[in-house]
């Protein structure tokens, strides 16, 4: 007991008496009520405001929607925990008192916030850490010991002063501008998003230069911060000109080639397109680097911005979503031709998925070995759903049709003739 006594005594919060004791028992009473209103607060406020983040941001405010309720409840005790510090001049014990509290719900509430923009959970707790000791020592005698403390461990090289207190405020500062950028691009987003003056394309590339600005105007607002001279950057942006000329030159080709895709709209979010002849499918999301295209199987591809520049691409609803749809179709030179080319205008007209206008046709396109070959030709306008299922369901119809009327189909049949000599006697 008297060795904490003493520990106490010289770090300046020696234990009250008289009227500094009363003191400092209304002030714990008071950190006690302020910590119960902040509880009452997360779960009184908390889901209204959670509902309202939510409605209003939709999927942008992922992460960060459901820990609303702990953000108000740190943030509503970190008020007043404020005021009561501000309220008046506290014995030393009861005001280390409300700053090692003040500082936990700061603490507690950053950490919520950048974990809500899905960063590291490293990074909140150091962010939240840096908070709680700033705050707790400012409220038991300042700063300075600890800065001079930090600032102590590290070494000189020319006019820069390399030190713990140094990687601290840098990395404090990196991590709090990297939350920035997020929760910017999230609300930028959402209002590009919502706004109805744009198309797809325009919004998408709206937000692609939205996150550009964001990125740059944060790290000048870094180089600020850090006090850092942009002279000094002259090496390193020598440097980082050599590294894009050589080591990035895809990257920044992939970034300049999106960039060009969403400013023609030759390609855009929903259209189905065939790359290099390979399989059909549809634009899922015009990336920084890539292309997210997702084929009828399910397979999702990422195709480089620059291909989709330099290779030949089919897009079958760059001006119109119609698309024309030849299906095969041999028939027996014995049977009704007629009929068979109604039936299949019959079968065609039939499937829910071809269109009326432009109609349906059918062309005797070649006298084929085994029969007579024609081509079915159905328009359709939702090529996202594959042209299989239509190739399919049409045929299906023209085989119950052709069953039906005596329509036969043909298969490769050979004769063979025998010759030989008579046997000998």
């Amino acid at each position: 007991m008297n060795d904490a006594m003493a520990w106490l005594n010289a770090q300046g919060l020696a234990v009250p008496r008289g009227s500094e004791a009363t003191e400092t028992l209304i002030v714990v009473g008071l950190i006690v009520v302020t910590l119960a209103l902040g509880i009452l607060a997360g779960r009184w406020l908390g889901p209204p405001i959670e509902a309202l983040w939510q409605r209003q941001l939709g999927h942008h405010a992922e992460g960060i929607g459901p820990r609303v309720p702990s953000v108000v409840r740190h943030g509503a005790a970190a008020l007043l925990l404020s005021i009561l510090q501000a309220a008046g001049q506290w014995p030393p014990l009861a005001a280390g008192l409300i700053g090692f509290f003040l500082g936990v719900a700061v603490a507690r509430m950053a950490a919520h916030i950048l974990r809500g923009l899905n960063l590291a959970r490293w990074m909140a707790w150091t962010v939240g850490l840096v908070l709680f000791a700033a705050i707790f020592s400012h409220s038991v005698g300042g700063l300075t010991p600890i800065n001079n403390a930090l600032d102590s461990v590290g070494f000189d090289l020319g006019s820069w002063r390399f030190s713990l207190l140094r990687v601290i405020i840098v990395l404090v500062t990196v991590i709090c501008l990297f939350a920035a950028i997020r929760l910017v691009n999230r609300l930028v987003g959402h209002a590009i998003v919502s706004t109805s003056s744009f198309d797809p394309t325009q919004k998408l590339l709206a937000q692609k230069l939205a996150g550009i600005a964001t990125i740059a105007l944060a790290f000048f607002i870094g180089i600020d911060l850090l006090d850092i001279s942009l002279t000094s950057l002259t090496v390193f942006s020598g440097a980082l000109g050599l590294a894009v000329g050589f080591g990035l030159q895809k990257t920044v080709g992939n970034l300049i080639a999106g960039i060009i895709l969403l400013l023609d709209r030759s390609i855009k979010p929903g259209d189905v397109i065939v790359v290099a002849d390979k399989d059909v499918g549809w634009v899922n999301k015009i990336g920084v680097r890539a292309v997210s295209i997702i084929t009828r199987d399910g397979k999702e591809h990422l195709i480089p911005n620059e291909d989709l520049m330099t290779k030949p691409v089919e897009n079958w609803s760059y001006t119109d979503r119609n698309v024309r749809v030849r299906i095969p179709v041999t028939v027996a030179y014995d049977c009704d031709l007629p009929l068979a080319q109604e039936l299949m205008l019959r079968a065609a007209a039939e499937s829910p998925r071809v269109l009326d206008m432009p109609k349906s046709n059918v062309w005797l396109s070649k006298f084929g070995e085994i029969g007579i070959e024609h081509d079915i030709l159905v328009w359709i306008n939702d090529p996202e759903s594959g042209v299989g299922s239509v190739r399919s369901d049409v045929l299906n119809r023209l085989w119950v049709l052709f069953r039906d009327n005596g329509i036969v189909l043909p298969y490769p049949r050979r004769d063979v003739h025998l010759v030989g000599t008579a046997a000998a006697d």
